[in-house]
């Protein structure tokens, strides 16, 4: 293993992660990394994890050496080294022709546009480099829409490597370029920038001060705080804001960005489906609209979300609150005293999410999101809620609707009772009017009250739907226990347990061979000669469900038969080669 690079996952956001590379115990660097090319200042491992060079005849030869000892399994000697034919390929406007020279194949891999375009040996199923080269990224980033396409197609087909964009990153766009998957670094723009007599700095390019250089090294120290700035918002869940941040320097960043998130949209396996009740989701500004999380629950509302069956007769339309969830909040607390009945379904009115159902206020990212609260509406917020607040109509059937938002709710065919009347939403006359609208909702449809471990069973299942694809295993359950962990059972052998940590169920090993019957929790297949102790790892997989979420609970089977439960520690994309601990385990079936 000499030549091999050691690397794992030390922490990851969506198609961002930081690298720990050496011994995974005590990785003696880690990515986002530079790579210094001839003349570029000495910089600290800690920064700087590689080297390059190329040859200046024709085909160019790539080579890419390490700083430190990388390679297992003594991480001795410096390791490893790579070399590699660049070839001659056309640039990405004649991607339609097939000419040139090809480029070479083996552990650091050159990849261009004309490439991915061409070369079938790319979707060999061998084929694990160690480094991608996007040889011509600086010539996608000028051509709208390739960059981010070409970025994403190169994650997902080889999801163990680390990717260098040459020439195309900068202090200016690394988080940017991070969240869209790019690992590696060099300081090209740097050496142009000095050239200019122009700064880059984090913010964006600018002119120096007066008591600034431009030198290389002073642009490498940007850099270098710049890399610090990435690899904390990896670690803690915020990349997403600092690369909104820096894309607004530059209307091609705003433009790679809006793409990325676009063609995040477009496929599955790149969000999460838990988070710790701590994790913050935070929407700051009205770019939250157009994130992947928030598109992703508006379609899961539209089309798959099920209302509990009991409740659709009756909606009552509630504002939100700063406080999450809902529930806890003072003034939701004075609407349940005025509703006093369990028989209606409560949907909240909140942006950016659009509208969260009660029974749905306890999920991700229901239950982490944190908006500042104005009062003021957009036109985009607004179309949104029409949208859901329409589909949740024609789908269910509601008979009436008890709106104590102050959005007018003319466009829905449906008997709508308006409470607010231009009132504060917790108006002493305003909350009467809400309880007199529930009194004679409550007589004109005969609702009747839900005992409290039916609607929390109520509650559960239409959370099943969402985080574990059917409620059709908890349909036996009943609830026991008391709040905050409520026990799910079977005739009195505890099931699972609510977990209030990962606002998620918890499962027993009694509930293996019971979800598995119900065709519950996305699958993981392990190979026949595979030995499952703990960690599930890439080299043990056999197949997987390419929509596993970050947290999602996930069925082990082998050989056809279900051993136990793990979690899932990482997207459903990089589960087809990346090294390190894919998912953890939960459960296990004891041995006969």
């Amino acid at each position: 293993m000499a030549d091999v690079l050691g690397r794992t996952v030390l922490h990851r956001d969506r198609y961002a992660r930081v690298w720990g590379l050496g011994d995974r115990k005590a990785a003696a660097a880690m990515t986002p990394t530079l790579v210094l090319m001839e003349d570029d200042p000495s910089l600290p491992l800690a920064y700087a994890a590689f080297t390059t060079s190329s040859t200046s005849s024709l085909p160019s030869t790539l080579s890419v050496a390490s700083r430190a000892a990388f390679s297992p399994p003594g991480f001795q000697e410096n390791g490893p080294h790579y070399s590699v034919n660049l070839g001659h390929v056309l640039p990405p406007s004649l991607e339609d022709a097939n000419a040139g020279e090809e480029q070479g194949t083996s552990s650091l891999l050159p990849v261009s546009w004309q490439r991915m375009n061409h070369d079938e040996g790319l979707t060999d199923a061998s084929l694990a480099p160690e480094i991608v080269v996007l040889t011509d990224a600086l010539q996608l980033a000028s051509q709208p829409g390739k960059l981010p396409l070409a970025l994403l197609t190169l994650k997902h087909r080889f999801p163990g490597a680390l990717l260098w964009t040459p020439g195309l990153g900068g202090p200016d766009n690394v988080g940017v370029l991070a969240s869209m998957g790019v690992d590696v670094f060099d300081l090209a723009r740097c050496r142009e920038a000095e050239a200019n007599g122009v700064l880059l700095t984090a913010m964006g390019p600018r002119l120096p001060l007066q008591h600034e250089e431009t030198t290389l090294e002073a642009q490498a120290y940007h850099f270098m705080k710049a890399l610090d700035e990435v690899r904390s918002s990896v670690e803690h869940g915020t990349l997403r804001g600092l690369a909104e941040k820096q894309s607004l320097s530059s209307p091609r960043l705003v433009e790679h960005l809006r793409r990325h998130q676009a063609l995040m949209c477009e496929r599955e396996g790149n969000l999460a489906s838990h988070q710790p009740a701590t994790t913050e989701f935070p929407c700051y500004s009205s770019s939250a609209l157009v994130d992947p999380l928030v598109e992703d629950w508006e379609r899961f509302m539209t089309h798959d979300y099920q209302a509990p069956v009991k409740v659709r007769d009756v909606m009552i339309f509630l504002p939100c609150s700063a406080r999450k969830p809902y529930r806890l909040s003072k003034s939701h607390g004075q609407f349940f005293r005025a509703i006093a009945s369990t028989g209606c379904h409560e949907v909240m009115m909140t942006s950016p999410l659009g509208l969260v159902p009660r029974d749905l206020e306890d999920v991700w990212p229901a239950a982490n999101y944190d908006v500042p609260v104005t009062g003021d509406w957009s036109s985009d917020e607004l179309a949104r809620v029409r949208r859901m607040l329409t589909s949740l109509v024609e789908r269910f059937g509601y008979k009436r609707i008890i709106n104590h938002t102050n959005m007018a709710l003319d466009f829905l065919d449906i008997d709508v009772v308006d409470t607010r009347h231009g009132q504060g939403a917790t108006h002493f006359d305003a909350l009467q009017r809400l309880s007199e609208a529930v009194k004679a909702a409550v007589a004109d449809f005969e609702l009747r009250n839900q005992k409290n471990n039916q609607r929390l069973k109520q509650q559960f299942m239409s959370i099943a739907r969402k985080t574990t694809g059917t409620d059709a295993w908890l349909e036996q359950l009943s609830v026991r226990g008391k709040l905050p962990r409520w026990r799910l059972e079977q005739n009195g052998t505890q099931m699972a347990v609510w977990s209030i940590d990962r606002n998620g169920f918890s499962f027993s090993r009694a509930a293996i061979d019971w979800l598995h019957e119900h065709n519950a929790l996305p699958v993981v297949h392990l190979k026949e000669d595979a030995a499952w102790r703990g960690d599930v790892f890439s080299q043990m997989v056999e197949r997987f469900d390419s929509s596993i979420r970050l947290g999602d609970d996930l069925r082990i089977l082998q050989n056809g038969e279900v051993i136990g439960l793990a979690r899932a520690v990482a997207h459903g994309w990089e589960w087809g080669g990346t090294p390190g601990t894919l998912a953890k385990s939960h459960q296990r079936k004891k041995k006969a």
